[in-house]
């Protein structure tokens, strides 16, 4: 079976891969968790993040934005100490201001999902790539929802991390042109 070559190297890779990498989201829930998971990966492998998230999911309450947004000081001290997630203060902060701009852009828009596929008409972005050294990190897309997320108060939103969020999430299905879920997934 023929997969997107990075995910190839590990086992946990291949599965997120085969069952999860592109397919399109529309549960805030899990929009969310992708939102954090993907800020907490700025500047490490995706696969240290994929082996921390069970930690991550117990640590910020299932990815309960709403509870997250109400965390203290004592939360973020609890967090600091949890060795099973990345203990970065900034990045701990961030999930938690994301928390709350994220609540802020459902009350606006009725849901998350209907604003982040607005960028898109509510359409998947079918690219044609053959080999992985030729997927971007951002596009004008990524940078237009960047700017649009900061300027809503959201952090660790840059084109480069909101790429690989639009990637996971299914806004852009970047599966190579010979990998077997690019079938699947193409709209």
């Amino acid at each position: 079976m023929k997969r997107c070559t990075w995910a190839n190297h590990s086992e946990l890779e291949k599965v997120y891969h085969d069952k999860e990498w592109g397919v399109p989201q529309h549960d805030d829930l899990v929009l969310f968790e992708f939102l954090l998971l993907e800020g907490a990966q700025a500047g490490l492998s995706w696969l240290t993040i994929l082996k921390k998230r069970e930690n991550y999911r117990q640590a910020f309450d299932n990815f309960d934005w709403q509870k997250i947004a109400n965390y203290d000081d004592n939360k973020i001290k609890e967090l600091l100490n949890n060795s099973g997630i990345i203990r970065n203060q900034l990045k701990i902060k961030s999930a938690i201001n994301n928390a709350r701009q994220f609540q802020k852009t459902v009350d606006e828009f009725g849901s998350f999902d209907q604003y982040i596929w607005s960028f898109t008409q509510y359409k998947t972005i079918e690219n044609n790539w053959k080999k992985h050294e030729d997927i971007p990190v951002k596009t004008s897309l990524s940078d237009t929802i960047s700017k649009d997320l900061k300027q809503r108060g959201f952090t660790f939103v840059g084109s480069i991390i909101v790429y690989s969020y639009l990637q996971a999430i299914g806004i852009v299905n970047d599966h190579l042109i010979d990998c077997f879920r690019r079938q699947d997934l193409s709209v």
